[in-house]
């Protein structure tokens, strides 16, 4: 029998418990060597007695998640054997370094699993806002009548024009489950030509008219020097009376300022799993606004969604172990470009 690979665990202990429930562990078991007692926080700790060098010394495949430090050229001067991380998780950007593409060691990431429950939550926050759902159940809460509530015609995600802001894995899986409305679907995404983005099924056009013709905006585009502020006070100014903006990306991708003036005026509303600072300082003009939904990025997945990602790790892992290619392998040249 050949002789398994020795796997080391880097994540939280919290993110751990979820990630890898017992059966995904048994699975885990059968391809590597993992002693799932040992799961590091810091690559300086001890635990146990063992001390986090003597483990690494060992990887030859660094399991991370939640909470794992980043992956530099110290921790890799203890880990001479390490040939991949596979992150059950979503972007990796925080924890690998560089030197680890320059080592040659592959990496792979959970973030197309992770995509999921954010795509859900986005679909179900465009069709809970399209019904205006937030400031109904705020205006019921305070005790006034409900038959005073005036909906008006453009109530519904009926016959909406739906902007997305980036073709990304969430952007994508959106675009999929936008197929199911009777909705028109405009796209922003530089990366794409006008028949890609007709095979996704919506219209190519620039943010700029997206924000002039949308309805609902929603926003699934990376955390990049160019896309600071994507949507600034002119743009928001572009913005239809009563749009709905969705952000389940990055906070910084908005205004906040500008956003919070618009808000506060009534003239658009907004569902924000993600804001800039995150979290809000107390009292913040947007946590107490009716028509503004702020959750506390929580679009990922969550409680029984976690396992998929723990799922998604053991398939690569037994992919990697097989010597086939990995379905999330993370490329240096994409790193620049994820969220």
């Amino acid at each position: 029998m050949p002789r398994r690979p020795i796997a080391v665990f880097a994540i939280a202990p919290w993110a751990f418990t979820g990630v890898f429930p017992p059966d995904v562990l048994l699975r885990l078991h059968r391809v590597v060597d993992a002693d799932s007692r040992m799961t590091l926080t810091s690559f300086d700790a001890s635990f146990d007695g063992s001390d986090a060098a003597t483990a690494l010394g060992r990887a030859e495949i660094l399991i991370t998640g939640w909470g794992c430090p980043r992956i530099d050229a110290s921790v890799l001067a203890t880990a001479p054997g390490l040939r991949a991380v596979v992150h059950a998780a979503g972007t990796v950007k925080s924890i690998v370094d560089p030197v680890v593409f320059e080592r040659g060691i592959v990496v792979s990431s959970a973030a197309q699993a992770n995509a999921v429950p954010v795509a859900d939550y986005t679909v179900a926050a465009l069709v809970l806002g399209a019904k205006r759902a937030f400031s109904r159940a705020r205006h019921y809460a305070d005790g006034r009548d409900p038959a005073m509530w005036r909906p008006g015609p453009d109530t519904g995600l009926h016959d909406c024009t739906v902007g997305v802001i980036g073709a990304s894995r969430v952007g994508r899986l959106v675009l999929h489950r936008l197929r199911a409305f009777d909705v028109r679907v405009l796209l922003y995404d530089p990366t794409l030509t006008p028949g890609e983005a007709a095979l996704l099924g919506a219209e190519l056009v620039d943010v700029d008219e997206l924000c002039r013709r949308s309805d609902l905006v929603t926003v699934h585009a990376p955390a990049l020097t160019e896309t600071h502020h994507l949507l600034d006070r002119r743009r928001l100014g572009l913005l239809p009376d009563r749009t709905l903006l969705i952000n389940t990306a990055r906070g910084s991708l908005v205004d906040t300022e500008a956003l919070t003036e618009e808000c506060v005026s009534g003239r658009i509303s907004a569902v924000l799993d993600v804001t800039d600072p995150e979290p809000l300082p107390p009292g913040h003009p947007l946590l107490g606004l009716p028509n503004v939904l702020i959750t506390p990025h929580l679009a990922g997945a969550q409680g029984r969604e976690l396992r998929e990602l723990g799922e998604f790790a053991v398939t690569e892992i037994e992919r990697f172990v097989a010597g086939h290619p990995l379905r999330g392998q993370v490329l240096f040249e994409q790193l620049p470009y994820t969220a």
